[in-house]
């Protein structure tokens, strides 16, 4: 029987200096039956040439353009609010897996993060699933993550957020204004939303991150189709400031399907310039040569 083909998306906007490490770490993947779909966000570097020289050599990856840019990409602060959500869609849109996940092209993934996930997916019959993440280093490139040494000092049940307490969050984060009045949500400007003294009536808790690495979500293709990203002015679990995607999306999927859970496993490798995930600093956690049995 064939594995559950798998959709990778990665939106890319002048990656140009990272993302052939994003791009092999996905198609080095302990999963192979995937597809990579590249989407370049209006780069204005060679990033759209890079990927396409991979996808000349291998029947597994596509590229798009976008034939649009996105006219509120920026803040009033000059922040980039977009983060590659109108990306997400335009490849999600042109998927063809049962499964959908990101990869972000200034970030990579340890060689068996798809494999782990979709195991935890299928075994604990969940259709949306977060793993973690820990902080990149050129020296994890083509490594592992040795989840059978985590075992050994904890129980798997120690290592999975469920879909109750998921759920909990996502409420505690959900303001009284879009759970009851989203008609007035949508048409407050996200500034005054924020504002100190009404954001809790929007937001509720903003401050709580989804749990795990919420812009590497693996959730069934079906879903990730129907839900979306959605434009600032619709988001109800944003950040404070402007961004948020990731985590309105996953706290939306949430919500939707009831039945999410987020694994602590630092599978994904994020480029960041502060310091390591705290939760991850034990020798287990370091990647390694081989993937153990």
């Amino acid at each position: 029987m064939s594995r559950d083909a798998i959709s990778v998306v990665m939106p890319a906007r002048n990656a140009s200096l990272t993302i052939a490490d994003a791009i092999n770490s996905i198609l080095h993947q302990t999963y192979s039956n995937l597809e990579l779909i590249i989407v370049d966000d209006n780069s204005e570097d060679n990033t759209f040439q890079i990927a396409s020289m991979f996808a000349s050599e291998n029947e597994h990856v596509k590229v798009f353009a976008m034939p649009f840019d996105d006219p509120d990409r920026y803040s009033i602060n000059m922040l980039n609010v977009n983060a590659g959500w109108t990306a997400r869609n335009f490849g999600m849109e042109r998927s063809s897996g049962d499964w959908i996940t990101f990869q972000d092209a200034d970030d990579a993934s340890l060689l068996n993060r798809l494999d782990v996930q979709h195991d935890f997916a299928t075994r604990y019959h969940s259709s949306h699933v977060c793993i973690d993440w820990q902080k990149y280093g050129s020296e994890y490139l083509g490594k592992y993550l040795d989840v059978d040494a985590i075992l050994t000092d904890c129980t798997e049940e120690h290592l999975v957020i469920n879909s109750v307490q998921i759920l909990d969050i996502a409420r505690r984060c959900k303001g009284i204004i879009p759970s009851y009045f989203g008609w007035i949500h949508n048409h407050v400007p996200h500034s005054v939303r924020t504002l100190r003294f009404i954001n809790r009536l929007f937001f509720g808790d903003i401050n709580t991150s989804y749990p795990g690495a919420a812009n590497s979500p693996m959730l069934k293709a079906e879903i990730a189709r129907k839900i979306l990203f959605r434009p600032l002015m619709q988001r109800v679990w944003p950040s404070r400031r402007g961004r948020g995607a990731d985590r309105d999306f996953n706290f939306n999927v949430a919500e939707f399907v009831g039945d999410s859970i987020s694994v602590n496993l630092p599978l994904y490798l994020w480029r960041q310039k502060g310091d390591n995930n705290s939760a991850y600093l034990s020798p287990q956690y370091r990647p390694v040569e081989s993937k153990g049995v």
